[in-house]
């Protein structure tokens, strides 16, 4: 066994990396972790999900090439410039729905909603608003982080940031926890039935 991607990539991930490097966004998800979420993303027929975190789109595309043609997927984003990138490659896909906000107004807004699962790949729902994003898995429902392994573009003391959010997670009993020293540091969390 190998490292190797042996699956298709997703048709727009070319231009989206191109686009994204033109753009001199520099946090997109790695291709492991992104054919991970692909993979995933196929356990769930018909659910519903969401990105924190859309970046250029690089991740979406997998995503929504993991997606059955039931299913939807929110994804969000602070940043417009960036996010255009993924409008432009994405938008027509009648599955995805983009929005440019800030995370925890959208977590303010959104606290009804529910998800078979969460790809929480920025601050919000993941260092921040970690509860809100919990309660908003339906049972059985996933939730993704990646980057848990140290990585160059880190700030300082971001490494104590990641220990303790590793910390939390093993702590939460409505959690089904692995930690994987793979890619970039992943983690993946299945949500207990009551």
């Amino acid at each position: 066994m190998n490292q190797q991607i042996n699956q298709p990539y997703p048709q727009a991930y070319a231009d989206i990396d191109r686009a994204t490097i033109e753009s001199g966004f520099t946090m997109a998800s790695d291709t492991l972790t992104c054919s991970l979420l692909k993979t995933l993303a196929a356990a769930k027929p018909g659910g519903k999900f969401l990105e924190l975190g859309t970046g250029t789109g690089l991740s979406t595309s997998w995503i929504l090439d993991g997606m059955e043609a039931a299913a939807t997927l929110i994804s969000i984003d602070n940043d417009a410039r960036f996010l255009a990138i993924a409008d432009r490659f994405l938008g027509n896909d009648k599955r995805l729905e983009l929005i440019c906000m800030d995370g925890a107004d959208w977590f303010e807004q959104n606290k009804q909603l529910k998800f078979d699962y969460i790809f929480a790949d920025t601050w919000h729902g993941k260092y921040l608003l970690l509860d809100e994003a919990i309660a908003m898995l339906n049972p059985g429902g996933l939730y993704i982080i990646d980057d848990m392994l140290p990585q160059p573009n880190w700030p300082d003391g971001h490494h104590e940031k990641a220990i303790r959010l590793m910390e939390v997670l093993e702590q939460r009993t409505d959690l089904v926890l692995t930690k994987q020293c793979w890619a970039t540091g992943i983690a993946i969390a299945v949500k207990k039935a009551v």
